[in-house]
C-alpha cells in the first residue's frame, strides 16, 4: 500500500554500495568521460570504437531524428484467445529496411548463437514433459524450464553474451542498465562474473524484493522515477557522463544472440518432430533470438509469440507492419509490460515469426496454477505467459498428438500477487463463473433463488438490501461443464429472474465485488479507474489535483502486487467542468480511464 502513504521520498535514491576489488587491468577508480557511442547493428560489441570521427559527427548532425512511433491502444487489436493472429506480411520491408542497411544477417546470428559463451553463467535448462497438461490438452506438451536459471529467468543469457564481448577498456569503465526486474539480475550476475562494476537503475516503484536481489549480486542500485521510461532516461544520461556501456534489455544483436541459445537447446533436446514453440513476448529479444536460430535449422517449426491482451505491442506492430507504441500497458505480467518493441527484434520477428496469440489475465493465473500442480513450481505471470498461450492455441485449433514447447521464462514472483492469482485461477480455467441476478425484494425470493441454483457449488455470495422494488445478488459458482452453467441460467430466466454473466469484467473482479452492499444515485458522478505508482506520496498528489475542487464520492484500492496500484474512484464533477477535470487528470500523469457508463457499475452500484 505504498501508494497510499502520504510522504514522498526524494529521488533518485542511491542504495548502499559495497566496493568490489578493481579489475587486474584497471588503474584505480578513475572515471573517463566519453562521447556517447551508438553501435551499428552489424558490429559485434567489442568492435565499437571509443571515439567518433568528425565525418561521423557530421553525418549524425545531418540525419533526421528517428520517426515517432504511432500511438495505439491495446484494445484496438483484440481477437479470440488461442487464435493465431498478427501473421506478418513477408512481402513488406520492415521500417523501410533495404539491402545494405546496418543489420545482422541471418548466418551471423546462427554462427554467433552456436559460439555463445552464455554457459559461463547460465545452465542448459531442462526440457521437461508435462504429463497432466498433455493428457488434458491431447498433445505432448514440453516445458523449457528457464525459471531454473541461477537468477530464475532467461535474461542472464542476453546480458552476459553482450557483456562478455566488451573490451577490457569498456569493462573497466563499467556497465549500466535500467530495469525493474529480471534483466537487472542478469546484468548484476554477469558483472559479478566478469569482475565489472555495474549500476542498475530501477523505478522507485520496484518491489523491495527485486532491488534487494540485485544488491545481493554486488551491483549498485539507483531508484529513480515512477516509471521504466524515467529510469531508462536517467541510466542513459549517467552512461554518457561516466562512460559506462548501457546494456539494453532486448534491442541489441548480442542480447538477441544470447537469448537465441534457448532455441538452440530446444532443437538439440527435442528428439521428436516439433510442431511449435510458444514464447513470451515483451520487447521481443527472446522470440527474435529463438526464431533466428530455429527457423534456419528447422524451418517447419512454428515460432509463436504470446502476449497479454493489455500488453500486445508486438501483435499490434506486426498487424500495422511497423513498430507502434502503446498508449498504456497492463502491469499484471510486468515482465512483458513494454510499450514499444525493439527495432531489431521487430525486424527479425516480421521475417521469421509465425504470429502472436493473445491471452487474458485470468488465463495467465490459471497457467500459474497449472504449473504448480504439474511441477510444484510457482511462475511469475510473464513466466507463465507462454504456457497460457500454448493451452489456448491447442484448444482453439483442436490440436491432437503434436509436440509443442512452452517456455517457462521466469519465477521471480512478487508474493503479494499470489492473492490475485488464487482468486482468478479457476476463472481462467473456466471452472468458476461470476454472476449477478435481479430478483423481487419480497419474502421468499431468496429461497426461490437458492432452489433455482440447484446443485451448483456457490463459492461467493453477496447481497444487501437497497430498494423496496428489486434486489441484486452477486455470486460466483463452481463450473464443471458449460452445459451445467447454461442450464442454471435457463432456470433463472424461465423464472423471470434476470441473470447476467459478469465473468469477463475486470471492473467487477477487481473492484465492484468488494463494494457490493448498497446502490445509490450520485449526482454528476464521474467514475474512473486510475493506476497509482506504488510509492509514498501518490495519494497526496492525486488529492492535490482534485480536492477540494470536487467531492470524492467513491474510492477503492486493492493491492495486487503490481508496480501500479489499481484504484476505482468516483468524483462529482458538473458537466460544464468536465474539460477542467480531464485537464487536471492528464497533467497528473497517471494512467486513467473513465468507466462511468459501464453497465456492470450501473447494475451493481446505482
Amino acid at each position: 500500500m505504498e501508494s497510499l502513504q502520504l510522504w514522498s521520498p526524494p529521488s533518485p535514491l542511491f542504495r548502499p554500495y559495497r566496493n568490489k576489488r578493481p579489475l587486474p587491468f584497471s588503474n584505480g577508480s578513475v572515471r573517463i568521460k566519453m562521447p556517447v557511442i551508438r553501435a551499428t547493428l552489424s558490429k559485434p560489441t567489442a568492435e565499437i570504437t571509443p571515439s567518433v570521427s568528425s565525418r561521423e559527427t557530421t553525418l549524425h548532425s545531418q540525419s533526421p531524428p528517428p520517426p515517432t512511433a504511432q500511438k495505439v491502444s491495446p484494445n484496438s487489436l483484440q481477437y479470440p484467445s488461442g487464435y493465431l493472429g498478427s501473421v506478418p506480411d513477408r512481402a513488406e520491408n520492415v521500417d523501410g529496411a533495404k539491402d545494405g542497411d546496418n543489420i545482422v544477417d541471418a548466418m551471423s546470428y546462427l554462427t554467433n548463437i552456436l559460439s555463445s559463451k552464455v554457459y559461463d553463467v547460465a545452465i542448459e535448462s531442462p526440457l521437461q514433459f508435462a504429463p497432466k497438461l498433455s493428457e488434458r490438452l491431447g498433445v505432448n506438451l514440453w516445458l523449457k524450464r528457464e525459471d531454473l536459471q541461477p537468477v530464475f529467468s532467461f535474461k542472464l543469457r542476453g546480458a552476459y553474451n553482450m557483456m562478455s564481448k566488451l573490451s577490457k577498456d569498456q569493462l573497466q569503465r563499467g556497465v549500466i542498465c535500467s530495469s525493474a526486474g529480471n534483466h537487472a539480475q542478469g546484468v548484476a550476475l554477469s558483472a559479478k562474473t566478469l569482475g565489472c562494476d555495474a549500476v542498475i537503475v530501477m523505478p522507485v516503484t520496484t518491489p523491495e524484493i527485486k532491488w534487494q536481489s540485485v544488491e545481493r549480486l554486488g551491483a549498485k542500485v539507483v531508484l529513480v522515477g515512477d516509471s521504466y521510461d524515467e529510469a531508462q532516461a536517467y541510466a542513459k544520461n549517467l552512461a554518457r557522463e561516466e562512460g559506462r556501456t548501457f546494456i539494453p534489455p532486448f534491442d541489441h544483436p548480442d542480447v538477441i544472440i544470447g537469448q537465441g541459445t534457448v532455441g538452440m537447446e530446444i532443437i538439440r533436446q527435442m528428439q521428436e518432430p516439433l510442431h511449435a514453440i510458444f514464447v513470451p513476448v515483451g520487447g521481443g529479444g527472446l522470440i527474435a533470438g529463438i526464431a533466428a536460430y530455429v527457423k534456419r535449422v528447422s524451418t517447419q517449426v512454428k515460432i509463436i509469440g504470446v502476449e497479454p491482451y493489455d500488453a500486445n505491442a508486438m501483435a499490434l506492430s506486426l498487424h500495422h507492419g511497423e513498430r507502434v507504441m502503446l498508449d498504456h500497458v497492463g502491469g499484471f505480467a510486468d515482465g512483458v509490460a513494454v510499450k514499444e518493441v525493439g527495432e531489431e527484434t521487430f525486424r527479425i520477428c516480421k521475417e521469421l515469426v509465425d504470429g502472436v496469440v493473445l491471452v487474458s489475465r485470468d488465463a495467465i493465473c490459471a497457467s500459474i496454477k497449472d504449473m504448480f500442480e504439474e511441477k510444484r513450481s510457482i511462475l511469475e505471470p510473464a513466466g507463465a505467459l507462454a504456457l497460457a498461450g500454448a493451452k489456448a492455441y491447442c484448444k482453439y485449433y483442436g490440436l491432437s498428438g503434436k509436440n509443442v514447447v512452452a517456455i517457462t521464462s521466469g519465477a521471480n514472483m512478487n508474493f503479494d500477487k499470489l492473492r490475485v492469482v488464487t482468486e482468478l485461477a479457476n476463472v481462467g480455467r473456466q471452472q468458476e463463473a461470476v454472476f449477478a441476478t435481479v430478483m423481487p425484494e419480497q419474502s421468499g425470493s431468496f429461497k426461490q433463488f437458492c432452489e433455482l441454483l440447484g446443485p451448483m457449488n456457490i463459492t461467493e455470495f453477496k447481497y444487501r438490501f437497497s430498494s423496496d422494488k428489486a434486489a441484486v445478488v452477486l455470486y460466483s459458482v463452481g463450473v464443471h461443464t458449460v452445459a451445467e452453467l447454461e442450464a442454471m441460467q435457463e432456470r433463472m430466466e424461465s423464472s423471470q429472474l434476470k441473470t447476467y454473466n459478469l465473468t469477463q469484467s475486470d471492473l467487477v473482479k477487481d473492484h465492484l465485488r468488494y463494494l457490493m452492499g448498497g446502490r445509490l444515485s450520485v449526482e454528476n458522478e464521474v467514475l474512473c479507474r486510475f493506476i497509482f505508482p506504488e510509492r509514498p506520496g501518490s495519494l497526496m498528489k492525486f488529492l492535490d489535483a482534485f480536492s477540494p475542487r470536487w467531492n470524492i464520492s467513491l474510492f477503492h484500492y486493492r493491492g495486487q502486487g503490481e508496480t501500479g496500484a489499481n484504484i476505482l474512484v468516483g468524483i462529482q464533477v458538473p458537466e460544464n467542468e468536465l474539460a477542467e477535470f480531464h485537464g487536471r487528470a492528464n497533467r497528473l500523469g497517471y494512467d486513467y480511464a473513465v468507466v462511468t457508463d459501464d453497465n456492470n457499475f450501473e447494475l451493481l452500484m446505482h
